[in-house]
């Protein structure tokens, strides 16, 4: 049985400027330290707007932080005449470790299809980052097509572009869940994910399978994280609103001192 550590991710989104992403990592740093959390146990890494990502960068290698850190989006391109765009290679250099690709708001909101999708994850790969890659449904494709098949289908898209042995890690986010404050339930989030899980061990075997760390993103609080991650397949969360209030985030970092009923 592969031993498949924790990720807790605190996706900003477009809130804090470079002065406050300092100040939220550093008070991040002294609450967890005074909780006396274990970085063995659960990995925690957050994804600041492109302009705080220098400044993150310096506190956290600086203070020497046991934090990891990425980027929400990046660039199907490597350099040239793409204007606002941001390069895989830019990130790298920056000593960002994962890269958000698909979220569900690039989706809706920059029309993100599956092809745009799968072109981001393979420059993510291409530069060594670790591709978060979110799937989900909507309320519509729910009723429609069921929880799984939408979110299979997004994966299974990555997954045929996918190089044998690439690392990456899968974000369940159903849309009709994020910033509802309705979360899907921890069987629903088991169902889905599993799926997703099934999905990766057809196409690139049981090892990859094993091996990938799959989250739930959708309305996390820290009083509903630890009854999602006492599933077998769920292997950490995406966080987005409760990512910018620190005492929260640091409670639901610390999801295994969470007495579940």
């Amino acid at each position: 049985m592969v031993d498949r550590r924790p990720l807790i991710a605190g996706n900003w989104k477009m809130n804090f400027d470079h002065l406050r992403s300092i100040a939220f990592v550093q008070k991040l740093a002294w609450t967890l330290k005074d909780a006396k959390h274990s970085a063995a146990s659960v990995e925690v890494a957050v994804f600041p707007p492109f302009t705080d990502i220098r400044s993150v960068q310096t506190v956290i290698e600086s203070d020497r932080l046991e934090f990891a850190f990425g980027a929400q989006d990046l660039s199907p391109f490597d350099s040239g005449a793409h204007t606002g765009d941001i390069s895989g290679e830019f990130l790298a250099k920056l000593g960002c470790r994962f890269v958000i690709v698909g979220h569900s708001e690039r989706r809706q909101n920059h029309h993100e299809d599956d092809s745009v999708v799968s072109a981001k994850t393979l420059a993510a790969l291409k530069h060594g980052l670790i591709p978060i890659v979110c799937v989900g449904e909507t309320n519509e494709d729910l009723e429609k097509f069921g929880s799984s098949a939408v979110p299979v289908s997004q994966l299974r898209a990555v997954l045929d572009v996918l190089p044998k042995d690439s690392e990456i890690v899968v974000a369940y986010e159903p849309v009709w869940a994020i910033g509802s404050g309705q979360a899907a339930t921890p069987l629903q989030a088991q169902e889905v994910c599993a799926a997703l899980r099934a999905a990766i061990a057809e196409t690139h075997g049981a090892d990859l399978a094993a091996a990938t760390r799959v989250l739930y993103g959708g309305s996390v609080k820290s009083t509903n994280v630890a009854s999602f991650l006492r599933e077998p397949d769920v292997d950490g969360a995406l966080v987005g609103g409760a990512s910018i209030d620190v005492d929260e985030f640091a409670k639901i970092v610390q999801f295994p001192k969470h007495v579940i009923a």
